[in-house]
């Protein structure tokens, strides 16, 4: 037989999650130093000046 769950703990178990992830996902993007985020940017910069000098012109 299957086991019997509570939907709303269920619901509230979920949200946390997301929100514990969401939380992890903004330590990573806000808690950095001007110089990382400035090292970031500019590789962010390069890559996509790679990338669009590799695309066929028609």
């Amino acid at each position: 037989m299957s086991n019997v769950i509570n939907l709303k703990q269920a619901r509230k178990s979920k949200a946390r999650k997301e929100k514990a992830s969401k939380a992890a996902d903004n330590r990573i993007e806000f808690g950095r130093t001007k110089a990382e985020k400035e090292i970031s940017k500019t590789e962010k910069k390069r890559q996509t000046k790679i990338l669009d000098d590799h695309k066929l012109d028609k």
